[in-house]
Formats: C-alpha cells, structure tokens, sequence
C-alpha cells in the first residue's frame, strides 16, 4: 500500500519552488519544502526524514494545503496574541524605581526579592524565577561591581588616562629608532594564608577543603604588556627598593630594554616604586598611577588568574606554596589571549612597537 500523498493544483511546481526560496519565516519555509518534496514523488516517510518533522504532521500539512490553499502554509502562531504580562507598565515603572533603591530588608536586590515585590502587587503567588525574568527585562545583569577607593581623585584618573598617550609619544620621540613598548607592573601578596574561591560541583554535595590559616607570604611581581598579552613574572621574599631593582633588572634583561628597546611602564606610587634608591635600568620609564587607583593598573587583574593554582588547597610549607604558585604562572605565560582580554583596557592606548621613524 503507498503512502504517498497528492497535493491539488493550487500552484505550480514552479511557484511553489519560488515559495519556498523567498520564504523568510523558517517554519513556512519548511511547510513549502514538503509541498516541493511532494510534487518531487518523495513518500511521507522520506519527508519526515529529510525535514525532521513527524509523518502525521507531514499528513496534517498536506491535507491544510488541499483544502485552504496556500494561506495554510502559513505559521499561524504570529497570529497569536499571547497571554497577558504579570505587571502593567505602572507596575513595570513602580518596579524600576523600587529597583533603584534598596530592597525593604536592606541588603541586596535578587530575583526571588523581586518575586516577592511583585507577588504583593499582583495579588496571587510568583514564582522566583519571574523575578530573574523581569530584572532581565528591565535590562538588568548580573556584575561584580568595580570598587572605587573614597579618596581617588577622578579628575586626576581622567587627565592620567590623557596623559598616558603623550608620555609613550614623549619616549618614540626621544628615542625615534628604538622600539616603544607600553606595560605595567604590580605586586601581590601570596602565601600560606588560604584563598577559597567558589568552585563546580555536583548538585547535593558539598565538598570540604583543608585549611591552616598562616601568615608566611611571598611576593608574586606581575610584569604585563597588555597589547600583546606577554607577561613577565617574579616570586620575591619581600618588597623594598633593592628587590624592586633587583626585579627591574630582571625584567630588563627578560624583554630586552636598552639602547634599542625602550619600556613605559606603568606602576603605583608605593614607597618602594618612588625611593630615590631605586636604580632604574636603561632603557625602563617609569609613569606614575594617581593615587588611590587600582582600577585604572591592568596588572591588578592578573591577580585572579595566578590565584586560581593556589586557591582551595592546603599547602604545608611555603616551598610547597611556591612550587605550584611557579607552576600556575608558567602556564599563564603562553595564555596571551586570556591576559590580553582581561588588561587591554578600552582607554589603554594601543600604540605600534615599530620605531617611530618606519611609521613617518
């Protein structure tokens, strides 16, 4: 017994494949596909596999198309009014101040704090996940927000993030053959003290790591270029100004700066990184953050990347510490692209490395 269907005469083979080309709604696209599929002499059971629809809505289609034309083809949920929304738009506006200010309890707003809200608006229960609905609606994301110190000047960030440019320019052209090169450096306090991060894990568990709170530390000295993403790194017992030499000339001798090579780098106002005892390597140029702004340092966000070997883990000794504190930057080192993604900031000027003679 065949199981293939006839379609009537409504179009022409040729029309049809012309439906079908100049369909822009996928699901009419699909439905003129079967109709061309069936002028073809392909079975139901052979549509159904070409189209991924069922061979009793591949039947339906066939039998809306003999009897309604073409207009049955159509995707008839656009026609839909679809139901109603939870909140009015004062509801909508009542929300978006009540959003602007602290919730009732005092802490922070979160979707299930907004269920409540509405649910006491509406008159009947919401479930919580509306609430994550509606702060989305209302353009709302989720973001770890970006501390500012009380003390930071903002006209002074301002007018640093202006005067970066010109201090790189100022160095091309001193040095018009030599190759320009724009980082910045920081230090970070690691040791024994533990870091606990939140971490994947199976619903129902609740894993448990061993801690012994210790206060032996190291240095981790992050040196990073953020338009390339290359980074240089040092594990120092302390910070003063003869480690802070001793890593400059490190870093020197790592990138190349000299005759040749010139490095801006950027770095805080720590007593250290200022002492008139610093001897500065030639070839290195130092500019100075404003005060009060880690925001505005790119080689703060190094700092979750190197944590993330150490964090959750108990280490018995500081060699322990320091063996996969090593072993985590080695690895960061050919991550280029992560680190350039979290330091390129979009005020960080992105400056050629070529001499500044090739580019007249």
């Amino acid at each position: 017994m065949s199981n293939r269907l006839k379609i009537k005469d409504h179009l022409s083979i040729e029309e049809i494949e012309d439906r079908y080309r100049k369909a822009t709604d996928i699901v009419e696209r699909t439905h003129w596909q079967i109709m061309k599929l069936v002028e073809q002499g392909k079975s139901t059971q052979e549509i159904a596999e070409i189209t991924g629809y069922c061979i009793n809505w591949v039947r339906t289609l066939i039998h809306r198309y003999n009897e309604a034309g073409p207009e049955a083809l159509e995707d008839k949920r656009h026609h839909n009014r679809g139901g109603s929304f939870l909140l009015s738009q004062e509801q909508l506006r009542q929300l978006q101040e009540a959003l602007e200010q602290p919730p009732e309890d005092g802490g922070l707003w979160t979707g299930p704090k907004v269920a409540q809200w509405m649910q006491q608006h509406v008159g009947h229960s919401i479930h919580p996940q509306r609430g994550w609905e509606y702060l989305k609606r209302l353009g709302y994301s989720k973001r770890v927000l970006r501390p500012r110190h009380a003390k930071a000047d903002p006209v002074a960030q301002e007018a640093f993030k202006k005067k970066l440019p010109q201090e790189v320019t100022k160095v091309q052209k001193a040095y018009p053959h030599a190759r320009v090169e724009l980082w910045s450096m920081d230090e970070h306090r690691v040791g024994l003290k533990p870091i606990l991060r939140r971490a994947w894990v199976r619903k129902g568990t609740r894993p448990r790591v061993i801690v012994h709170q210790r206060f032996e530390c190291l240095y981790l000295y992050g040196f990073v270029c953020p338009a390339s993403g290359q980074v240089e790194w040092l594990l120092l017992p302390t910070v003063d100004e003869e480690i802070f030499t001793l890593a400059l000339q490190h870093f020197a001798r790592a990138v190349g700066a000299g005759p040749g090579k010139h490095i801006v780098l950027v770095l805080d106002q720590a007593g250290w990184h200022i002492s008139q005892d610093v001897r500065v390597p030639e070839g290195i140029h130092f500019v100075f953050l404003p005060p009060y702004s880690p925001e505005l340092q790119p080689a703060e966000r190094l700092w979750p990347l190197t944590n993330e070997g150490v964090a959750d883990r108990h280490f018995s000794n500081l060699d322990d510490f320091e063996a996969a504190q090593v072993d985590r930057c080695a690895k960061l080192l050919e991550q280029t692209e992560l680190i350039r993604s979290l330091t390129l900031f979009h005020w960080w000027p992105r400056f050629s490395n070529t001499p500044l003679f090739s580019r007249i």
